[in-house]
């Protein structure tokens, strides 16, 4: 199992701020969970609707789309951030 925690308007489509979710052996990277999340249903689907813009972090450490979740205890996913 792996523990996802959805912030900002990802969370707002989804209608939770996390979740335990068991993984597919083959989803390996950021983008691949991604675009698995976004197939979940139409919640997920909208908060995932354009997935170039999601940002993922594992274990509390920002990572790029093409790198590995593998073994990850947590995954954060979120919007874009700006500075304030």
């Amino acid at each position: 199992m792996t523990h996802l925690v959805y912030f900002a308007w990802v969370r707002e489509k989804i209608g939770k701020s996390e979740e335990d979710i068991d993984l597919p052996a083959n989803v390996k990277t950021a983008r691949e969970l991604i675009l698995y999340m976004k197939g979940l249903g139409e919640e997920y689907g909208a908060a995932f609707e354009y997935p170039n813009v999601i940002r993922v972090a594992v274990n509390q450490e920002h990572i790029e789309h093409h790198e590995s979740i593998v073994g990850a205890r947590e995954i954060g996913i979120f919007p874009p951030m700006t500075g304030g």
